[in-house]
């Protein structure tokens, strides 16, 4: 494999790793502090509430799994080497 393109693969996983990272932190930051928010203007919905944020964390999450599975490709199997 020329070295040129080991380095730049190197440097999209790490970037493809480290903003999936990122973003989900962001993301789950703003999905808690709403749903506190929520919950305390009105409590008897907590329950409701709680399960609709379940589901959207898990959607959240599942978009840096896709970014490290692009990584691994890009490690292992490279298609451009």
């Amino acid at each position: 494999m020329d070295p040129a393109i080991a380095q730049i693969t190197l440097l999209a996983v790490a970037l493809l790793i480290g903003a999936g990272a990122l973003a989900t932190g962001i993301g789950f930051a703003i999905l808690g502090g709403k749903f506190l928010e929520s919950t305390a203007r009105q409590p008897e919905l907590g329950s409701q509430l709680q399960t609709k944020m379940f589901i959207v964390a898990g959607l959240l999450d599942a978009v840096p799994m896709i970014g490290v599975g692009i990584a691994m490709l890009l490690l292992f199997a490279n298609p451009f080497a």
